[in-house]
């Protein structure tokens, strides 16, 4: 092996300016979520916001199956966590919720360039990736309810 031609050859490669966008947009989503969620748990584990179910009765609960944890806790489904996000417990799940939209977010960030580069074939298959990605986190496919 020649490390001098790797070491040349990987120089040589560049990002195009559409893999460039989606890694900052990626990544200034994954340490954006990441830190919320973070900063969500440290809020919820030091108890400076009330939680729906108070820390010390996670132990107990941890060993429920989910729809008896629902049960017990009254914890809503799919989107409804929303509606209880003035509890401590539920700010977790805001960086949860940006680390699995992120990926969205990069194909909408991508748009912009396609059109301008008049590629109607990336700007479509980009535009069915936001369709897909969407209709599969609003939940409307859900099996089993």
């Amino acid at each position: 092996m020649d490390l001098k031609k790797d070491s040349e050859a990987a120089q040589r490669v560049h990002a195009s300016p559409e893999q460039l966008r989606y890694a900052r947009v990626l990544d200034a989503g994954m340490k954006l979520g990441l830190g919320v969620l973070v900063a969500g748990f440290l809020a919820y584990v030091f108890g400076l916001v009330p939680a729906l179910v108070p820390l010390a009765q996670m132990p107990g609960l941890w060993t429920l199956a989910a729809p008896e944890y629902l049960r017990a806790t009254g914890a809503p489904q799919g989107w409804g966590w929303l509606a209880t996000l003035g509890n401590g417990d539920a700010w977790p799940l805001v960086g949860i919720a940006i680390l699995s939209g992120v990926s969205l977010l990069c194909f909408i960030a991508l748009l912009p360039l396609y059109a301008a580069r008049r590629d109607w074939v990336y700007l479509a298959i980009a535009v069915l990736e936001i369709g897909v990605l969407s209709l599969a986190a609003s939940g409307v496919l859900t099996v089993g309810h």
